[in-house]
């Protein structure tokens, strides 16, 4: 075999390879990737000053949504710290990433509760509280159960729900399921990829 056929053959094989590393490579998400879901597209719901805050206010942010509520053991502030923790792993890109609490109890979760509350895990978090049919809705909206459950005390009460978070990249667009319990580097890692797509 001459060297000038021996040249041809190494590009042609080199070509192939060439080709697959200028195609666009698909982000490995942990999360599951909601890409293109036709539903919690959105949510119009008052802050804790009364302002309706909906995703256009975060734009340019990644913005991780949760249900919850203030008097949750374990889950809720649980979440929250993963979301606290994984910006602190972004270092300067942490900035670029929203906490949004939204509670499924208004009843007890007053605005000066939910302040003091989400303040626990970094300053810009957002706590947002509706009616309970504004929160009836989104929740519908978002696929999100949630359900009150009374306990042995008398007028006491607690709340079971769906412990995932949503996931929305800069644009405000749906692109991830995170499962309660991923840990914070998972999600730093996801919202990395979002960051810088």
């Amino acid at each position: 075999m001459d060297r000038r056929h021996a040249l041809r053959l190494i590009a042609a094989g080199a070509l192939p390879a060439t080709l697959a590393a200028c195609g666009e490579r698909k982000p490995q998400f942990t999360s599951v990737d909601l890409t293109g879901a036709e539903y919690a597209r959105d949510f119009q719901l008052p802050d804790t000053e009364g302002k309706v805050r909906s995703l256009k206010d975060f734009r340019g942010k990644a913005v991780v949504v949760f249900f919850g509520f203030t008097q949750c053991p374990d889950v809720c502030p649980t979440t929250l710290a993963e979301i606290a923790q994984a910006r602190q792993l972004l270092g300067p890109d942490g900035q670029k990433v929203q906490g949004v609490f939204i509670t499924i109890d208004p009843e007890r979760d007053t605005p000066e509760v939910l302040r003091a509350y989400v303040n626990n895990f970094g300053a810009d978090f957002v706590a947002l509280r509706g009616s309970p049919e504004q929160t009836a809705a989104v929740a519908k909206d978002f696929k999100v159960y949630y359900k009150k459950v009374e306990t042995k005390t008398p007028g006491s009460y607690t709340m079971d729900h769906s412990a995932a978070s949503f996931v929305y990249d800069p644009q405000g667009r749906l692109r991830l399921y995170s499962r309660y319990g991923s840990g914070p580097q998972a999600l730093a890692n996801d919202l990395k990829q979002l960051l810088q797509a």
